[in-house]
């Protein structure tokens, strides 16, 4: 330990220590979790010289503050625009700051983007659960959400990766958000599939860790008095519920569904909708070409 601690004196609406997650638990009903924004964790842990597994504070919509106690450390922000501070002078996002013990780090309201990453040098050493120090939210498994007057160790560095100083990263999308999607592999549960292709998708308030909720023209069953049985569920599959909305699954989604999966959104693109905001535009595009619904042949089980 090097005896740093960062002393939480305001959260904001929620700010969560998160890793990379902790995957291969499926079978025990534990989804993964981890960073909503692996992108932005990554580049955080990149920025201070950590290796990228090492934990950081993901906190939504800013409004988040916290004093440096017990010595210096090196810190970054990502993610989402905040206008990071360190005794309200600004640092700038995705570049590296040398804080003093007894300085004041904040995040203020987030001005483009929802999710920001706080990472230190070393990582904040929490007491893992399941091998993973993230938190998720639907199962409540993990370190707690951080509140007023907590206390965060700062764990040891190492050598293994060398510093930057500044990374050169677009800035995060304040108007639409474009996803790439795989069809299937129950698009055919719809009378036409094509409709999310079609629709300017917004998101809704009702949004968070669990799944993207979205509002548009409404998708319709194919079969509407049929339930499908419960399946396996990922990361960026998009649920359509009987409202016909879709919910492009997060990662603490729960690990099975019943819901009709129309398709999912590659990976490369699945970080994007972390940053969605209420009322953002999503559009969506098929990956690759759909194949056309062909009607069950009479005297097969269907």
């Amino acid at each position: 330990m090097t005896g740093v601690t960062l002393e939480i004196l305001q959260p904001g609406p929620l700010a969560l220590v998160e890793d990379l997650g902790r995957p291969g638990l499926s079978h025990l009903g534990v989804t993964r979790s981890g960073a909503a924004d692996r992108r932005s964790h990554t580049l955080a842990n990149r920025l201070v010289a950590n290796p990228d597994d090492r934990a950081t504070v993901e906190v939504t919509l800013g409004g988040f503050t916290a004093r440096v106690c017990g010595g210096d450390v090196t810190v970054a922000v990502t993610g989402a625009d905040t206008d990071p501070a360190v005794n309200a002078i600004p640092f700038g996002t995705n570049s590296v700051h040398h804080v003093r013990a007894g300085e004041t780090i904040s995040l203020g309201p987030a001005r483009t983007g929802l999710r920001s990453y706080l990472a230190v040098r070393g990582g904040f050493d929490v007491d893992p659960v399941l091998g993973s120090r993230s938190y998720d939210v639907l199962s409540s498994i993990g370190p707690r959400p951080l509140a007023s007057g907590d206390v965060l160790r700062v764990g040891k560095h190492t050598d293994e990766f060398p510093e930057l100083d500044q990374a050169p990263v677009a800035a995060l999308d304040d108007d639409v958000i474009e996803l790439r999607v795989v069809p299937g592999p129950r698009d055919d549960w719809f009378l036409d599939p094509d409709v999310l292709v079609r629709t300017n998708w917004q998101v809704t308030d009702r949004s968070d860790r669990v799944g993207g909720r979205l509002v548009g023209m409404p998708l319709e069953y194919r079969w509407p008095d049929r339930q499908l049985p419960s399946e396996g569920a990922m990361r960026g599959s998009i649920q359509v519920p009987p409202n016909g909305f879709p919910v492009i699954l997060g990662p603490d989604h729960p690990v099975t569904g019943g819901y009709p999966v129309i398709g999912v959104v590659v990976d490369d693109d699945v970080d994007a909708i972390a940053q969605a905001r209420p009322g953002q535009t999503v559009r969506l595009h098929w990956a690759r070409p759909r194949a056309p619904f062909s009607p069950p042949v009479k005297g097969l089980a269907w």
